[in-house]
């Protein structure tokens, strides 16, 4: 079960590095119960939070074939198109990254990973229905804790392209 609250948390390295651009966003939180199982999450924690499920965004690592690292922002409910996102970035295929390299990389753990913030900036690509909405949410790079912000702001602050990046129904 998902709660959605909205508490003063501490600041996050994804919350710092925005206000230190001067970008707007507000903090969302929710509450996870244990065991809560990982299959359509987002969805959930969407309705907790009383937003719209298209507009949450979660983000997925991604390594090339010579090591290197792109970020991918989908919507909640999606799935990453690994070939898409590969052409997006001009690159000849994609895999995702291991959960255990997820920290040491990018410095979030699984569940909790913000385009904003890492420990270095990466490629990074935007799924195009990002630009449908005024605000998207992404992680606040912890549980918990969900960013609202204007997509344009976070395409301009991450350099990242805006690309259809999931998988066609």
């Amino acid at each position: 079960m998902v709660r959605g609250r909205r508490d003063k948390v501490p600041k996050t390295n994804a919350m710092r590095e925005l206000e230190g651009s001067g970008i707007a966003f507000e903090v969302l939180t929710y509450e996870e119960e244990e065991g809560t199982p990982e299959r359509d999450l987002g969805i959930r924690i969407a309705h907790a939070l009383g937003v719209d499920e298209d507009s949450q965004f979660k983000t997925l690592v991604t390594v090339t074939p010579t090591g290197d690292h792109v970020v991918c922002c989908i919507p909640v409910a999606d799935e990453l198109d690994l070939k898409k996102a590969a052409r997006a970035v001009g690159e000849k295929s994609l895999s995702m990254m291991h959960v255990r390299d997820l920290e040491p990389v990018c410095g979030y753990r699984r569940g909790a990973c913000s385009p904003v913030g890492m420990r270095k900036r990466f490629r990074t690509v935007v799924d195009e229905t990002a630009q449908l909405f005024d605000r998207i949410g992404v992680s606040g790079g912890k549980k918990g804790v969900c960013l609202m912000l204007a997509p344009d702001d976070l395409v301009r602050h991450l350099q990242a392209t805006l690309c259809d990046i999931t998988v066609g129904v």
